[in-house]
């Protein structure tokens, strides 16, 4: 029991931006580029992701989003990610792969908790849904890593998030590189880009329990 206490506050306790830096180190000092799959859940939050991730990778935004509701909405986020990958400029290269849009998987994995309040067990089964399915894709396209814009969100746990896509990692055999990118104001920079923009920013999350919340 007091081993696995101090487990849960060791990874509490990590620093994901400090373990980003490491690698990206390590990657400029071999004279690497990896390719990296990006699950982003929208473009505003993949805005300051890749302002500042395409320095040091080939980046293929992986748009896979079954939660969003409505299918408009959907298609909204769909146009403005593409939008914005068209007209950021970036050292390497970044495109852009639209998953199959599955809102009917979506509602499978999350039956039974459609009562739950923002940022619970719904949205963990969520964040799984989309991270393992990143994770497979990352896998079968020889990806060196794969990860998320989702931790820029303030709303939304880093560790929660790194410890189910590491898990991921694991399951499928590829690497997930950690990440808070809130971190260095991460967040406020992707308002800036998103007003530089004129970005579409939605006032809810994307599913139809999220508008209720």
């Amino acid at each position: 029991m007091n081993g696995e206490k101090g487990m849960n506050q060791n990874q509490h306790q990590r620093n994901y931006q400090k373990e980003l830096d490491v690698i990206i180190r390590e990657q400029e000092k071999e004279g690497k580029v990896p390719r990296l799959l990006l699950h982003s859940c929208c473009a505003p939050c993949s805005s300051y992701v890749l302002e500042y991730l395409s320095q040091y990778f080939d980046i293929t935004v992986y748009y896979y989003n079954p939660n969003i509701f409505p299918t408009e909405e959907y298609m909204k986020r769909v146009k403005e990610q593409k939008s914005l990958i068209e007209r950021m400029e970036f050292k390497h290269p970044v495109h852009l792969v639209a998953g199959a849009y599955e809102p009917e998987e979506f509602h499978q994995v999350v039956k039974g908790l459609e009562k739950e309040p923002e940022g619970g067990a719904r949205c963990m089964k969520c964040y799984e849904m989309r991270l393992c399915e990143t994770a497979k894709v990352a896998k079968a396209g020889g990806y060196d890593y794969f990860t998320t814009t989702l931790t820029i969100s303030p709303l939304k746990s880093a560790q929660k998030l790194n410890e189910i896509g590491e898990a991921m990692g694991r399951e499928y055999g590829v690497k997930f590189l950690p990440s808070d990118f809130k971190k260095r104001e991460g967040y406020k920079r992707s308002t800036q880009l998103s007003e530089e923009y004129g970005l579409y920013r939605q006032n809810y999350c994307g599913c139809v329990y999220s508008i209720r919340a």
